[in-house]
């Protein structure tokens, strides 16, 4: 009867966690399947992205204050129209007396928010994106995930390291081991055929005989081998030197100012294309001025309200009143004769900058990564898929190559292994 009693009293609690259970499952699965909530426009938020990650991530993240406030749930913090034209320019929101404006600008030490001419296409997908960075939440197991899968790498690469290493040690002591055999088995079949008298007057001579050192040393053979060892170490010495003539790979200079990639590009993520504007519409990236510089440094000394520079932050300062430049001492440079576009590979080809320069966003100080000689470029153009979405330029060459291939459209099918693409 207790038992009976128990139960019946613990059915109610059972069923509703029963429920409560079948109802998180249907939630969450729901919301895997969708990944944003389902009024949002995919386009809008994947336009907004780079928007956001270009113009934006310097002073702004979404769930963190940065240089200025979290952007998370803006979009119900203020009207639509506010937000734009705050955007569009903060100054003149400011000086129309608007109060959450005003108090904004006084919170964050009367910084002013760079002015952006962004469409209103533009500028709906900024919110658009930013509407569904705040539905997903802050990433933070995401980030525990892949720190884990990365670790979990870098153990097994070092357990194949190291069990590669014991099997050489290994190798080589039986190895030694079996010298040492055959050197006492040599020696003891001489002492037994010395002690034996019926030998014959051939057999003592090969017994008896002594090695000698330098008549081994004058041999033809040996001086021949020795020759032919000296010569091949001469020639390979000479070749592999000849290869590295203009080659600087692992070249890292000292800069006029001890210029941190890892901690702009690594820990704040900033965008390579906020300092190096050029990338996406020049030849070259361009290296920044002081200007940019000042552009972050002069809002963080006003946010923090720091009243003494370090030494490299003032080095900045002293160009800006000196009105000189910074003399940056360049790191990735090619010769005259070969042409390199960074807009072709960038913006058109969709390469991205570590696959030149390598982990840029992990380096304390900037060193060339990739070799950069023609073989290497060659090899790139010889394996790289050509970025033909959404550019009518490639629309009649696509169609030709998938008549007469079911590969890929590589840069080599459309002349890009032609001298005459990299020198004119």
């Amino acid at each position: 009867m207790s038992l009976t009693i128990n139960l019946r009293r613990f059915v109610p609690t059972i069923a509703s966690i029963f429920f409560m259970l079948v109802y998180t499952s249907l939630y969450s699965q729901d919301a895997d399947s969708t990944g944003v909530d389902s009024g949002l426009n995919a386009e809008l938020i994947s336009a907004g992205e780079t928007l956001f990650k270009n113009n934006c991530l310097v002073c702004h993240e979404i769930h963190e204050q940065k240089v200025g406030p979290a952007l998370a749930d803006i979009h119900n913090r203020r009207p639509v129209d506010w937000i734009k034209a705050f955007i569009l320019n903060s100054q003149k929101v400011i000086q129309s007396g608007d109060e959450y404006a005003v108090n904004l600008y006084n919170e964050y030490n009367q910084t002013l928010m760079t002015s952006f001419d962004f469409s209103d296409d533009e500028l709906n997908a900024v919110i658009e994106y930013i509407k569904s960075e705040t539905i997903k939440g802050p990433p933070v197991q995401e980030v525990t995930v892949a720190a884990g899968a990365e670790g979990e790498v870098a153990r097994e690469s070092a357990f194949s390291a190291k069990v590669i290493t014991i099997f050489l040690v290994v190798l080589l002591i039986v190895l030694v081991l079996i010298l040492v055999v055959l050197f006492i088995l040599v020696s003891v079949l001489t002492q037994y055929l010395k002690q034996k008298v019926e030998l014959s007057d051939e057999d003592q001579e090969i017994v008896f005989q002594k090695f000698d050192f330098g008549q081994y040393v004058r041999s033809p053979a040996f001086i021949w081998v020795m020759t032919f060892v000296f010569t091949a170490i001469v020639a390979k010495t000479v070749i592999d030197g000849l290869y590295n003539v203009g080659i600087q790979e692992g070249y890292a200079p000292t800069q006029p100012i001890a210029f941190s990639h890892k901690v702009h590009a690594g820990d704040f993520q900033i965008d390579c294309n906020y300092c190096h504007t050029g990338v996406r519409t020049s030849k070259n990236a361009n290296i920044p001025s002081v200007n940019i510089c000042l552009n972050c440094h002069s809002s963080i000394v006003k946010v923090t309200g720091a009243t003494e520079l370090s030494t490299e932050i003032q080095k900045i300062y002293d160009a800006k009143a000196n009105n000189t430049p910074i003399e940056w001492v360049r790191v990735h440079n090619l010769p005259d004769l070969a042409y390199f576009n960074h807009a072709q590979h960038y913006e058109v080809g969709g390469i991205e900058c570590q696959t030149c320069h390598g982990p840029i966003e992990e380096m304390e100080v900037v060193r060339q990564h990739s070799n950069l000689t023609m073989g290497w470029c060659i090899d790139c153009h010889r394996t790289q898929a050509l970025n033909t979405k959404d550019n009518a330029y490639y629309d009649k060459l696509v169609e030709f190559h998938d008549k007469n291939s079911k590969k890929p459209m590589i840069v080599e099918d459309i002349g890009g292994l032609e001298c005459a693409k990299c020198h004119y």
